[in-house]
């Protein structure tokens, strides 16, 4: 029945948490994810607040409460496209698709064994490259292999198909819609990383060791493209001496216009990756005011403050440029110094906003914020936004956030 059913669009931190928060209080569940894993930009997080755990650390409590719990439907690698009606009845368009693998795929690896195609891993942000046929990353929930259908050669290879023991891979799947009838709509879309080419002064895409946060979260990462060795892009070399760079696009009008919060986090995160991996190593940071709310103040700021191989510069970047050797130059003005800059370093790391994907409800009547966040007060009754969808947030804010939108969600049902 529509009435005990729960749409959530996102697979995310936040929209696993409502999903697996929802079933167990007893409502049927159905989780709409675009990519073909779930778990979000968590996933792709080499350590995340506080407590600096791996991604698993909490991925994989939240995975196994949807495996103990027979109330949660998951469409991945789907998109909702269309919502109409009201609280309590709802009538929602899904669309899925293909995947070319189905679920009697074992993860047993010997179709990517057998693919001669390879393409651009965007789990890496295009830093390594997977065959065709692939494993998102090694902890992917659901555990099934993806075809890629661009890189394939389809029919005309098949290598895939004849690898496989279990006739788990099926070239000739096509786009599926469906339509469900829910109570209440909770989107948790997330966030995507501001797109650093659009700052042209960062020399982003131009210099090539010029990164941004989130690829040098997938740098540091264990199963990232260099197996956790913080090394430059261009040329494997060790970097001793890193500049972070802050606000890349955010409170700038001609860009993010908002503080994106987990900034300055990251950054000082960061820094202690290179740091406990490389003793000696230096690292600057160029900021325009540093901000660590609550207790991260005194467990991650004051902290890195101490470091003695770790600087701060209050002033904004003018410029990146390429220097010789496959050095990066960074001319910044000095606000406490009254002075003009120009520093070399090994490879720079812009701290790239968070961009909202409230733009891509709009089909769905989603009513957006000046700053592109859902308007949580210009939402219909039934429909809640949460996380990084509506504000800015870290993860165990955008979980706390997810429970209580679940217990408005259920409210709705109740009182229909």
């Amino acid at each position: 029945m529509a009435e005990n059913k729960v749409l959530v669009v996102g697979g995310g931190f936040s929209g696993l948490t409502a999903a697996v928060e929802a079933a167990e209080a007893g409502s049927d569940v159905i989780l709409v994810e675009k990519n073909p894993y779930l778990g979000g930009r968590v996933t792709q997080l080499n350590k995340y607040f506080w407590k600096m755990c791996p991604p698993n650390c909490g991925l994989e409590i939240q995975y196994k409460r949807i495996k103990n719990n027979g109330q949660v439907k998951i469409y991945t690698m789907a998109e909702v496209e269309k919502i109409s009606g009201s609280e309590g009845n709802f009538e929602v368009t899904i669309k899925t698709q293909p995947r070319f693998v189905n679920e009697k795929c074992t993860g047993c690896n010997k179709c990517t064994e057998a693919c001669p195609e390879e393409r651009s891993n965007d789990f890496d942000f295009g830093m390594s490259k997977t065959k065709a046929a692939y494993l998102p990353h090694n902890q992917a929930f659901p555990l099934q292999y993806v075809i890629d259908a661009k890189a394939c050669k389809g029919s005309s290879c098949a290598k895939c198909v004849a690898a496989c023991a279990y006739d788990a891979i099926k070239l000739d799947m096509k786009p599926e819609t469906v339509t469900v009838k829910v109570g209440a709509v909770v989107m948790a879309t997330g966030w995507n990383p501001y797109d650093a080419t659009k700052m042209d002064n960062l020399g982003f895409g131009a210099v090539p060791n010029v990164i941004t946060n989130m690829m040098m979260e997938r740098i540091a990462a264990p199963n990232g493209p260099t197996g956790g060795k913080i090394v430059r892009p261009s040329d494997g070399k060790e970097v001793k001496n890193v500049a972070f760079v802050q606000c890349a696009g955010s409170r700038d009008e001609n860009h993010l216009a908002h503080c994106s919060y987990i900034c300055c986090l990251a950054s000082l995160k960061q820094a202690s990756y290179v740091r406990e991996l490389y003793p000696d190593a230096k690292v600057k940071i160029f900021y325009i005011d540093i901000r660590t709310p609550g207790l991260y103040e005194n467990r991650f700021y004051t902290k890195i403050k101490e470091d003695k191989n770790v600087s701060f510069l209050k002033g904004k970047v003018a410029r990146v440029e390429q220097a010789p050797n496959g050095d990066v130059k960074v001319t910044a003005e000095d606000i406490h110094g009254g002075s003009k800059i120009t520093e070399t370093f090994d490879m720079v790391v812009l701290a790239t906003g968070m961009q909202p994907t409230a733009a891509s409800l709009k089909n769905a009547g989603v009513a957006m914020t000046d700053d592109g966040f859902v308007d949580q007060a210009a939402l219909p009754k039934g429909i809640y936004a949460t996380g990084t969808l509506k504000t800015p947030v870290d993860v165990a804010r955008s979980a706390q956030d997810a429970t209580g939108v679940v217990m408005k969600s259920i409210q709705s049902l109740r009182r229909k």
